[in-house]
């Protein structure tokens, strides 16, 4: 019996839920799978799980050898990891969170362009904003759009996106353009549940910080509505240049009071510890940050210089 494997099969078995579903993802066919699981049950003396017609529960002893087995796992695929980084190779399973709407427009497209020059590595990204905890949930780095970085974990700043009030020309034909924060009252306001500052918006301007309540009729915790509320001619929302720079650029929704800035952020990649950090994820925070070296998402103000110089 090749223990190694047999112990591989077995955590496929239990984070599977089924010997089917494991035969699957391994790929090895089911009596293959059953075949390992009960020469590592025979070798250990002890049953490690309990099999119904319904489903599979693993017992006292089954979960300690879970356990074990994971962490002989994770240490054998980092140390093939580490290996094969000298020669500037990631190997093994990257699990990784992400905002949904950035992980959506700027990372989606670069995933594969990495994983092109490592192909031993394995991609598992979940797309969620909701912060996450890396250790307990078991992603080995995420990135996050803040303006400071959780100070529990080791950061690492890619870019910065900043805040910018925009509508549409056809809403504000209907409704008027707004020439201070506090004339956002009279208004309708599509709102991001998520946001840092919650529905007291903050804006720095010629007299120095402004702060106004908004009350919007609409709150969401995906930016994509609210873009979508703006473009359909709804609201004016405040939402980050990495998400409205194109239609910025395009003129279907214009920047607001450009002399009132509101908050910039950051958008950082952050992993648990620099101590042991697995060659995997330093290869790919090495990449995302030369990724978005270059990175200016365009802004009202960038397109207005351009036409002012005869541009467009």
């Amino acid at each position: 019996m090749d223990r190694f494997e047999a112990m591989r099969v077995f955590v496929a078995v239990v984070d599977a839920g089924s010997f089917v579903a494991a035969a699957d993802a391994l790929p090895m066919s089911k009596a293959a799978v059953s075949r390992h699981v009960a020469e590592l049950e025979s070798h250990l003396g002890v049953r490690l799980l309990n099999r119904t017609t319904r489903r599979l529960s693993l017992t006292p002893e089954g979960e300690v050898f879970h356990v074990r087995c994971k962490d002989v796992l994770s240490t054998v695929e980092d140390a093939e990891a580490e290996i094969t980084s000298r020669s500037g190779e990631a190997a093994g399973l990257l699990r990784v969170n992400a905002p949904v709407t950035f992980g959506m427009l700027h990372l989606a497209p670069l995933w594969m362009e990495f994983m092109a020059s490592h192909p031993r590595l394995t991609l598992d990204v979940t797309l969620s904003d909701r912060v996450v905890d890396l250790v307990e949930e078991g992603f080995d780095m995420a990135v996050r759009i803040a303006s400071l970085p959780d100070s529990s974990l080791v950061s690492r700043q890619i870019a910065r996106t900043r805040m910018v009030l925009c509508a549409s020309p056809t809403y504000l034909r209907r409704h008027g353009t707004p020439r201070h924060p506090s004339e956002l009252a009279q208004h309708q306001v599509v709102s991001y549940s998520l946001f840092s500052m919650g529905e007291n918006w903050v804006f720095t301007g010629p007299e120095g910080p402004v702060t106004v309540k908004v009350s919007p009729r609409l709150r969401s915790n995906n930016g994509d509505t609210c873009r979508l509320a703006a473009l359909r001619h709804q609201a004016i929302v405040l939402q980050p240049s990495f998400l409205v720079g194109p239609d910025l650029q395009a003129g279907t929704l214009v920047e607001l009071m450009p002399a009132f800035q509101s908050i910039e952020l950051g958008v950082y990649v952050v992993y648990p510890s620099r101590k042991f950090m697995p060659p995997k994820v330093r290869l790919l925070i090495d990449f995302l940050v030369e990724a978005f070296r270059m990175q200016a998402w365009p802004t009202q103000q960038r397109v207005t210089r351009k036409r002012r110089n005869g541009a467009g």
